[in-house]
């Protein structure tokens, strides 16, 4: 289902399902609801944001080409640029292998790989922005990146017959939360909490949160790359001030182990960046929160964003479960 034009111009997203995941509503006791993003064109939420972003970057028929950092990001604004008849270029890290650079160059985009974690990629993106006078599509931090990621509660907001008790959604560099919260403004459900799940060795926005300010990590020690911004946004704290968000943390197991769950669950295979979020259900910590009086209890119901699975395939699986010894 193709979504609806905003000002003008057909967005690259496309009205993604909701369904009701009856495995999970089991194991936790409510309906439990999935909002599948994976699905999307470029295989995350990320289109919706980034794809917003490139349309109006072409719109200021801007003559230098686009510049991206990212994996998921990246897939999104070479999927972008494609559609415009754009050149890009997309610089990503290391550590986002092999699989997403082959997906980039398929999209037509130029890829270089610079460092280790996304940070660094960001550092080299910016270099090649001074220096080349190339645009910058940043993954995260952008309020047309947002109000594209808002989208998607408007859609939550036609397909559910009553608002969700919760949001359960993955944080990276805070984009996607930044988007929830404005849709969430939009819709009038700005009283509905958001659980921000971050896994251990890339929680900058936990470790924000308990400082009251922005914290930057030392290092990304986590095999879930996509949450790697050593630095969340400054919005991402703000929005806390705004709704409730209740940050939780994930070990690497538990949302490797939720990735495999929810393949056999559902049979889609996701990112461990989504097993983040789906191990907050899978691992007891929706009713611990309830249990300790954050959450309501019982709940109507949780939607889970299911934010994406376009860079992981089986062989990938296997080589996290072995990395992390649990085979």
């Amino acid at each position: 289902m193709a979504a609806q034009p905003v000002g003008g111009q057909k967005p690259f997203h496309v009205v993604s399902p909701v369904l009701e995941s009856l495995p999970l509503s089991k194991a936790v006791g409510t309906k439990v609801f999935l909002k599948l993003e994976n699905v999307q064109p470029s295989g995350s939420f990320k289109i919706r944001g980034i794809g917003h972003l490139c349309q109006d970057v072409r719109g200021r028929a801007l003559p230098d080409p686009p510049l991206s950092p990212g994996g998921n990001a990246g897939l999104a604004a070479a999927y972008a640029a494609r559609k415009l008849g754009l050149p890009i270029t997309v610089v990503v890290p290391s550590s986002s292998g092999p699989t997403p650079v082959r997906k980039l160059e398929e999209l037509g985009a130029t890829v270089e790989v610079y460092g280790k974690v996304w940070d660094d990629a960001n550092r080299r993106a910016q270099e090649l922005v001074k220096t080349e006078g190339w645009v910058s599509i940043h993954p995260f931090d952008h309020p047309l990146v947002w109000e594209g990621h808002a989208s998607l509660v408007r859609e939550l907001k036609d397909s559910l017959e009553a608002k969700p008790g919760a949001i359960v959604v993955a944080v990276g560099g805070g984009g996607l939360l930044a988007g929830v919260v404005a849709g969430l403004h939009q819709v009038g459900w700005q009283d509905v909490p958001i659980i921000a799940a971050e896994t251990q060795g890339a929680h900058s926005f936990h470790e924000a949160l308990k400082a009251g300010r922005l914290v930057t990590l030392p290092d990304i020690t986590s095999v879930a790359k996509c949450l790697g911004a050593k630095t969340v946004a400054a919005r991402a704290l703000e929005c806390a001030r705004e709704c409730r968000v209740i940050s939780q943390v994930v070990e690497d197991t538990e949302a490797v182990r939720a990735v495999e769950r929810f393949l056999d669950d559902e049979r889609m295979l996701v990112q461990p960046a989504c097993g983040a979020a789906l191990a907050v259900l899978y691992s007891g910590r929706l009713q611990r929160l309830q249990s300790e009086g954050r959450l309501r209890a019982p709940l109507d119901s949780v939607v889970v964003v299911v934010c994406g699975g376009s860079n992981i395939h089986s062989a990938q699986l296997r080589a996290l479960k072995s990395q992390l010894g649990m085979e």
